[in-house]
This record gives C-alpha cells, sequence and structure tokens, in this order.
C-alpha cells in the first residue's frame, strides 16, 4: 500500500528548507545598507572619491612612466650606509617621543582617572576636583586632536629642520592619546581593591601602585608597546616635513627624481614597519603569557 502524500511529501520538504535557509533579518539588513549609501554618498562626493580616474589612459601611462623609473633600485655602498643612518634616525625619534609622551601621561592619567579620587568616596564628587579632572581631560583632547605633522611642522618653524620636531611631536600627541587610553583602562578595572586603600588612608600614588597597576599592568604595557609601533610609522610620515629620518631623506629623492633611490627608501620602509609590527607582536605575546 502506498502512501497518497508521497508525492506532495517533497515540495512541502523543499519550502521548509527555503525557509529555514532564508535570513529572518534580511529586511532589517537591506534596510540599513540602503541607509549606510545614503549617509555615504554625501560624503564620497565632497571628498571628490573618483577611483576610475585612475584608470584614465593618461593615469596608466603617468603611473608606468613612474614606475619604470625605480628599475634598477639603488644600491650603491653609500647610499645604502645613508639610509642605515636615516632607519637609525626614524627608529630614535619614535622611541624617544614616546617616551617623552609617556612621561607626560602618567601624571595627567592620574589626574584624569576618577577612580583614584579620594574626594569621591562615598559621597558624590567635589565641584572642584570634578572641574579639575575635566580640565585634565580637555588638555588630553586637545593634545591629541591636533595631529603629529601639525605639531612637527609648527616645530620645524621653531626649532628648525631635524629630528628634534619630530620627537617633540610625536610627545605632544601621543601624551594625549596614552593618557586618554591608559585612564579609560583603569576605569574599565575592578576598583575594589583600590577603594579600600583609599578608605583606609592610603594616597592617590599608592592606591594607584598596589591597586590598581597590578590588575591593569598587562593591557597598559600592551597599548604602550603598540603605541610604539604606531610611532615609528608616524615618524616615517612627519620626515617629509623636515623632521629627519626615512621620510626627509625620500622626500629629497623624489625633488630629485630619483627613482632608484625612492624604490629603496620605499622596500626600507615595508622592511621597517614589518620589525616594528613584529616586535610589537613579540612583546605582546610575551605579556599576555604572563
Amino acid at each position: 500500500m502506498t502512501a497518497p502524500s508521497e508525492p506532495n511529501a517533497r515540495p512541502l520538504s523543499r519550502t521548509r528548507d527555503a525557509a529555514a535557509l532564508r535570513d529572518p533579518a534580511w529586511r532589517a539588513r537591506i534596510a540599513y545598507t540602503i541607509l549606510a549609501l545614503v549617509l555615504l554618498w554625501p560624503m564620497i562626493v565632497a571628498s571628490e572619491f573618483r577611483p576610475w580616474t585612475l584608470f584614465e589612459p593618461h593615469s596608466l601611462d603617468a603611473t608606468g612612466r613612474f614606475l619604470a623609473s625605480f628599475l634598477p633600485p639603488a644600491h650603491d655602498a653609500e647610499f645604502l650606509a645613508l639610509v642605515a643612518r636615516a632607519v637609525w634616525v626614524t627608529i630614535a625619534i619614535a622611541t624617544a617621543g614616546l617616551a617623552l609622551g609617556w612621561l607626560g601621561a602618567v601624571p595627567l592619567t592620574l589626574l584624569a582617572t576618577a577612580s583614584l579620587s579620594q574626594s569621591a568616596l562615598g559621597r558624590p564628587m567635589l565641584r572642584a576636583p570634578s572641574l579639575g579632572r575635566q580640565a585634565v581631560r580637555a588638555v588630553l583632547v586637545f593634545l591629541r586632536s591636533v595631529p603629529e605633522l601639525v605639531w612637527a611642522l609648527l616645530f620645524v618653524r621653531v626649532v628648525g629642520l631635524g629630528p628634534t620636531a619630530g620627537v617633540l611631536a610625536i610627545a605632544l600627541t601621543y601624551c594625549g592619546m596614552l593618557g586618554k587610553v591608559y585612564a579609560e583602562i583603569l576605569e574599565s578595572g575592578d576598583a575594589a581593591a583600590t577603594r579600600a586603600l583609599l578608605v583606609n588612608g592610603s594616597s592617590r600614588l599608592g592606591a594607584f601602585l598596589y591597586g590598581t597597576l597590578p590588575q591593569n599592568a598587562t593591557e597598559l604595557v600592551s597599548y604602550t608597546v603598540f603605541r610604539w609601533e604606531c610611532a615609528v610609522r608616524s615618524s616615517v610620515i612627519m620626515g617629509f616635513v623636515g623632521a629627519g629620518g626615512l621620510g626627509q631623506q625620500m622626500d629629497m629623492s623624489m625633488k630629485m627624481l630619483d627613482g632608484g633611490e625612492v624604490a629603496t627608501l620605499l622596500v626600507m620602509f615595508m622592511v621597517l614597519v614589518a620589525l616594528a609590527d613584529g616586535v610589537s607582536r613579540v612583546l605582546r605575546g610575551m605579556l599576555e603569557s604572563r
């Protein structure tokens, strides 16, 4: 005896399978996509973003001639020695600038972190400490809102061409960045130990060293190492405005229309950034495994 409903079982099964595969939120996803495109389109128009111009005949011809000038890359001993010195200067600018920024960020972090405030223990924070904390946060906003490239342009006018302008530019911008993120890391952690120390008469510094810092040390150091990697990239870029290092050497080579030197410097850019990324990854891995 055959089941009469068997011919209709397969279409019903296929309908159920199709319903199971259908995204239940497809209408919302399409709506959000359309909304994003509507909001993004005026920004694309304002930025005059026209990628198709890269494939126009005159653009392709200019690109081909530009790339052809890279061959062969410059490899004479004198130029390679110059590049090696520029790489060392670039690393020195990044490290010195980050160190100065860190020295400024630490005290500002202690002042900007609400969980380290003795005035807010068991009661609303007093007006004067609250205003002081907002003033410190405003200083951090100002420091990080000005790009390091702009700081470098200003300092080149003050101290002249050379690495000093790059060090000072990184120090100011990264002071604001480190202070902001340090304060957020400290405030997001468990404040029970810190509060207990403050209630029992500990100073702000003591509560930080023995209550807040131990549980957040790994994250703080990991972010600092990441910022050093970013500082290496920034120091390369600032060289184009006369702040020394690889960027300044590449600017000179481009002005002399020496494609071989530019090619060698581009390779060194990639090697330096890859090395900085590798060192940063190794250090963060060592911290996270502790």
